[in-house]
């Protein structure tokens, strides 16, 4: 049995049909699946009854929601004026130099992906980014560096 089909009647069995479940729905499965397929809102089109233009709508409205294979840790760099006037440009070049990708790239090994995002709330202590759900402020090169290594040693 398809994997995600399940994890959507699941989801869908869960939250309701309605339409303003739908957010829900598409999170939980960016959630398990790490973004969300054109497989599976065309799945949450069928077990919602909605139009995949209306889930496809949803699921790219959103910039934290993935529809594009991401690696394990993703990077979302803030690209606010505070965090830039702070340094946000050699946080860049040091995150680029640490994981030998660019902006918008994925490691061959699939573990880290870099992306540049709106506002995360922390531009009091910017230059900021997350890694996932985690936050991290104030970051310099040497600690960007650092962090990088820690995550890179994890599994």
């Amino acid at each position: 049995m398809d994997v995600i089909k399940e994890k959507v009647k699941a989801l869908v069995q869960k939250h309701g049909k309605a339409r303003e479940n739908l957010l829900p729905v598409l999170q939980g499965v960016a959630e398990s699946e790490h973004y969300v397929s054109e497989h599976a809102m065309k799945l949450i089109a069928e077990e919602m009854e909605l139009s995949s233009a209306d889930v496809y709508g949803t699921a790219t409205f959103y910039s934290f929601m993935d529809t594009t294979p991401k690696g394990k840790y993703v990077i979302r760099v803030c690209r606010t004026i505070s965090c830039y006037m702070k340094g946000k440009n050699q946080i860049l070049l040091a995150l680029e130099e640490a994981l030998k990708i660019k902006m918008g790239e994925t490691t061959p090994d699939k573990k880290f992906t870099l992306m540049e995002t709106n506002c995360i709330g922390w531009c009091h202590k910017a230059p900021a980014m997350l890694i996932n759900d985690d936050v991290h402020t104030e970051l310099t090169v040497e600690k960007v560096h650092k962090i990088i290594t820690e995550y890179k040693q994890q599994d």
